[in-house]
Order: C-alpha cells, then sequence, then structure tokens
C-alpha cells in the first residue's frame, strides 16, 4: 500500500531523507547552505507530502547500494563514539607507558646499573588488548540492524 501525502510520517522516515539529502550534497547537486535550509524542512515536515516537496527536484537515491564509505564522508560529525573513545583510549596507554618509561630510565641512570625493563610489563598486556580492540573492532555494533 502507497503512503498518501496526506499521512504522517515517522522519526524514521525523516532520517531516510536526510542521509538522502547528504548523499545529494555529497555528490555535487546541493552546497552547503541549501543542504542546511532542506534539512531543516525536513525535520519541520509532518506528513509524506512535506517530505517529497524537500526532495521533488532531486533524484532517487537507492540508500541501500551505496557503498560503505560514502556516508561516513558526507557526515558533519568527526569519529563516533567508539572511534573517540578507542583514541583515548590509545593516548592513555601511550602516556602511562611513556612515564613508566621515564621512571625506569631515572632508577637505571641513578642506580648506575642494568635494571630489569619492567615498564614492558605494564605497556605489553594493555597494549595487546587494544591492538585487538583497534583491528577487530566492536562486533555487537557491527550487528546492530541499521
Amino acid at each position: 500500500m502507497a503512503a498518501a501525502p496526506e499521512m504522517r510520517a515517522s522519526d524514521g522516515d525523516r532520517d531516510r531523507v536526510a542521509a538522502a539529502l547528504r548523499e545529494h550534497m555529497a555528490q555535487g547537486r546541493l552546497d552547503v547552505d541549501e543542504f542546511q535550509e532542506r534539512l531543516e524542512q525536513t525535520y519541520q515536515s509532518r506528513t509524506y507530502g512535506e517530505l517529497a516537496r524537500v526532495t521533488s527536484d532531486l533524484p532517487e537515491i537507492d540508500l541501500h547500494t551505496l557503498p560503505a564509505t560514502a556516508t561516513p564522508s558526507a557526515s558533519p560529525r568527526k569519529g563516533t563514539k567508539g572511534e573517540k573513545s578507542l583514541k583515548a583510549a590509545w593516548g592513555a596507554w601511550a602516556m602511562a607507558s611513556g612515564i613508566n618509561w621515564v621512571i625506569w630510565l631515572i632508577v637505571m641512570v641513578t642506580s648506575g646499573e642494568l635494571v630489569y625493563p619492567w615498564p614492558l610489563w605494564v605497556m605489553g598486556p594493555w597494549g595487546v588488548i587494544l591492538l585487538m580492540s583497534t583491528i577487530f573492532g566492536n562486533t555487537r555494533d557491527q550487528r546492530r540492524p541499521s
């Protein structure tokens, strides 16, 4: 059953139109100002007819056939929450490792003898876990339906 223009649109319908607008902007059909204006109209739309008017002069886009890299590059956000937390974890690892190596170096210089490189035991296991998280990512997010 086709949706009548006077039927109320859902948040999901508005999100699909917003995704299509992002793709049109990425392909150069819309400039940034026009994209912002249409995005505002999209989220203010209440019916299917109002949503159809936002994209009436643009060709249809099948969002399911887009390449995986097309949507993130068009998105104004810089990285997902998971990417940001992974960067923060690597930063904490680097900072803690650096501090431990500086302490080790100070102890070695002041004692005048070779000291076992114990910072390896601090940074090794933690680094391996972070590396595995970086390589394999969070599979829970990948299984979530879009």
